[in-house]
């Protein structure tokens, strides 16, 4: 069995190559520090399932998994992260990761959610199930985020992490009017008035 696995903390990668290789000790298990390296790896190998972070260097979150889809489609893609469910997992779901866990989980249920995504099923743990029904029933009072297109979430969460205007239209290969006119659409869609009000809001809702 052939495993990639992408974090950009080496601890956490070892952690996670000691538990898959308790499980499967015969496994070839390939590591990457950023969303870069991880593209590269998974460009020239076949592998049977990648695990990889959902924030590192490079191009991340919904951008970085809809890229890995499009390279290898059919591979089983679990998504680890140190955000809440809440504020991710839907999405990541939706852009066509196969599983989401949280980091906090991960070493209770990482081979469960292996062996899950091995056998051609999804791993999706309850909490994130009534994420899901919430919504696909259109029911976003418990997060208004839903209501922002991936791209306006990605500038959301740039802006929370101090990125100006420039930085992210040069980091999303956008222009600097496109990258305003989400900021805008931005604020319209959760009422909110200024960048230090959008800023403050994602802080809040720990998305930087």
């Amino acid at each position: 069995m052939n495993i990639a696995i992408a974090d950009d903390h080496f601890v956490v990668r070892k952690g996670l190559i000691s538990i898959l290789t308790d499980a499967y000790p015969f496994a070839q298990i390939d590591e990457a520090g950023d969303t870069a390296e991880l593209i590269k790896l998974i460009s020239k190998n076949r592998y049977d399932i990648i695990i990889t972070d959902l924030s590192m260097p490079g191009r991340s979150g919904v951008e970085m998994v809809k890229q890995i889809k499009e390279i290898t489609p059919k591979t089983p893609l679990l998504v680890l992260s140190n955000h809440p469910p809440e504020q991710f997992a839907v999405r990541t779901i939706r852009a066509g990761a196969n599983s989401y866990l949280t980091k906090e989980s991960a070493y209770d249920e990482l081979v469960k959610a292996v062996e899950t995504l091995l056998s051609g099923k999804k791993f999706i743990t309850p909490d994130i199930a009534n994420l899901l029904a919430d919504a696909f029933s259109g029911d976003n009072t418990e997060n208004p985020t839903e209501i922002l297109s991936d791209r306006e979430f990605e500038v959301l969460k740039l802006l929370a992490q101090g990125k100006t205007i420039s930085e992210m239209a040069e980091m999303l290969s956008l222009s600097v009017n496109t990258i305003s006119t989400y900021r805008a659409r931005i604020l319209e869609k959760l009422q909110l008035h200024s960048t230090a009000d959008l800023i403050k809001y994602a802080l809040e809702k720990k998305l930087a």
